[in-house]
């Protein structure tokens, strides 16, 4: 295994899942479909460290065999392009809640007990819906969580939301949130 400390002085990260350190040259094991091809090669992974602990990344060194097989090194780049992009496709529709932008591990609990279980789920129901789930389950629901799960369907924070949007959401939070007349 080889540490990247040992490369701090040029390391470049490409999207296709490819790292240059210097000279050397790293291809990533994008998911566990390329990871037993690339220890059948003897392939050295990439070592980082952290806080005095190793941790391994998905990252293993090109050796010059596989520079003299040309064939063969397309061939896994290929197959690692392919894990990168397969996987960038699973995180956008298998998300969980709070990787979402503006919710945190509370709110993400608060949304499953008002049944809310995933991204897809968020999406089908739109914010107005979520927050009366939610009010229904939690006496906490602000029109700050309001904004938070619009801003999350639209995958932004929520102080990006279009300045339309939010007024007409604030205005819908004021009307939802009045206390019922007394009969």
């Amino acid at each position: 295994m080889r540490n990247a400390e040992q490369y701090s002085h040029h390391v470049t990260i490409d999207p296709y899942g490819a790292q240059s350190t210097g000279s050397d040259l790293f291809n990533k094991a994008a998911n566990k479909r390329c990871e037993p091809h690339f220890l059948a090669l003897n392939m050295q992974h990439l070592v980082y460290t952290k806080r005095g602990m190793p941790v391994p990344l998905s990252y293993y060194l090109v050796g010059e065999v596989l520079w003299e097989e040309p064939t063969q090194l397309l061939q896994l780049a290929k197959m690692s392009l392919e894990g990168a992009e397969q996987d960038k496709s699973e995180r956008e529709h298998c998300t969980r809640l709070k990787d979402l932008p503006n919710l945190n591990h509370d709110l993400e609990r608060m949304l499953w007990k008002a049944g809310i279980r995933n991204a897809d789920e968020l999406q089908q129901y739109g914010a107005k819906e979520n927050y009366l789930r939610l009010k229904a389950v939690s006496k906490h629901a602000s029109v700050n969580i309001l904004l938070a799960l619009a801003g999350a369907i639209c995958r932004t924070h929520q102080a990006a939301l279009p300045k339309g949007v939010r007024n007409e959401l604030i205005e819908w939070y004021k009307h939802h949130s009045a206390p019922l007349p007394k009969t």
